[in-house]
């Protein structure tokens, strides 16, 4: 790996880890699921600028919706994993 290849891989690895946390903190979530801001607050992550907390956790959360992981309920606006 060259020294630019190493803040890539970086992040990367902290997606990853991220992504699992909440992976597993929704495992083990009731089963209708959670909200965007229980799951941040959870995992020490809801936070943003001035007004717009919980942009980290809800970026996170469509990344793995858009991978097929993660669900929301439009009605109830609740996160669980997705059911197949």
């Amino acid at each position: 790996m060259t020294f630019s290849d190493e803040p890539y891989a970086i992040a990367q690895l902290a997606m990853s880890q991220l992504k699992s946390a909440i992976y597993l903190l929704l495992k083990g979530a009731k089963s209708e699921g959670m909200k965007n801001s229980e799951i941040g607050r959870a995992l020490g992550i809801y936070t943003g600028h001035v007004e717009h907390e919980g942009h980290i956790s809800r970026t996170l959360l469509s990344i793995m919706e858009a991978e097929g992981v993660v669900e929301q309920n439009k009605e109830t606006k609740l996160w669980s994993l997705k059911k197949f």
